[in-house]
């Protein structure tokens, strides 16, 4: 039974699909069951911000399992969803791999190679840094130092701009985006990247950025900064834009990730695009099911 994975930008409509086929599944006889590779739904305290919990239609693993507080890395992650895979596949049950964070999607996925941890006292002198001349001048040092690396990081991203610093300093940052794909996974593997015209996506996106707020994001994220919120929960798209009250800062940081995401995905060997625009969960998913039914 080949593992199913469901990958695209955020807004795209991965957990219709994912409902969606899970139904059709079942209609065969099969007992799907989704696994989040989400860096930020894995936060218990976020999920209005990040989405998780939206479906009652299929039991996700691997949402809301870690305090706000707690830093988490890619190498924890990668244990627990290779846990959740090898479980779901033994218990004779179809995984659905479903996520938007490409790291997490090949942790899930893939024996992931992780960069070495830095020595003692880098972070902190890198940290110290950004609390005195803040994350823009961090990121236009990163450009001056590895300018291809910092043009696919966010200027606002504390935690991604620090990482890549601590990897330039190690003589670790040479091959990072090769890193983030291999065809090779652990298991036989079927990768289905969701996508949509831009116009069509953004407008998606924009209208999810309302339909937070109003369920009560801005709340959800100060209460995360009050009980002191870790740097990776911080990194969640819109964590620093709703605790500033500026929500089209929040949409246009969104828009961009979502193009981030968009050329990375075009660019993984073995995927099989599908495109949503003008079309209903449960067509998209009756094709893939289709898909899944004729191997090639």
């Amino acid at each position: 039974m080949d593992v199913v994975a469901l990958f695209g930008p955020t807004g795209v409509g991965k957990t219709g699909v994912a409902d969606a086929l899970a139904a059709l599944l079942r209609e065969g006889g099969e007992d799907p069951v989704a696994i989040s590779a989400d860096a930020l739904q894995v936060y218990r305290g976020l999920e209005t911000l990040t989405g998780a919990g939206d479906s009652d239609a299929l039991e996700h693993k691997l949402q809301s399992i870690v305090p706000v507080t707690k830093t988490f890395s890619a190498g924890e992650f990668a244990d627990l969803a290779h846990a959740e895979i090898d479980g779901a596949l033994a218990a004779g049950r179809r995984p659905i791999v479903v996520g938007g964070t490409g790291l997490y999607l090949r942790a899930a996925l893939t024996e992931l190679k992780l960069k070495p941890p830095p020595p003692p006292g880098l972070r902190e002198r890198i940290e110290a840094a950004l609390a005195e001349r803040g994350v823009a001048a961090l990121h236009a040092e990163l450009a001056a130092r590895a300018p291809e690396r910092a043009a696919a990081i966010e200027p606002t991203d504390r935690s991604r701009v620090v990482r890549a610093l601590e990897l330039h300093e190690m003589g670790a940052l040479g091959d990072y985006g090769d890193q983030l794909w291999t065809a090779d996974t652990r298991v036989p593997t079927r990768l289905f990247g969701l996508v949509r015209e831009r116009d069509d996506l953004y407008a998606r996106i924009d209208a999810r950025v309302d339909v937070m707020v109003a369920a009560g994001a801005a709340g959800e994220v100060r209460a995360a900064d009050a009980a002191g919120a870790s740097r990776t929960a911080r990194a969640a798209l819109g964590f620093q834009e709703l605790l500033n009250g500026d929500v089209e800062a929040m949409k246009t940081r969104t828009r961009r990730y979502a193009k981030r995401q968009l050329t990375w995905m075009r660019k993984l060997a073995g995927v099989e695009l599908v495109d949503l625009t003008g079309r209903d969960a449960r067509d998209v998913a009756g094709d893939i099911a289709v898909t899944l039914a004729n191997p090639t």
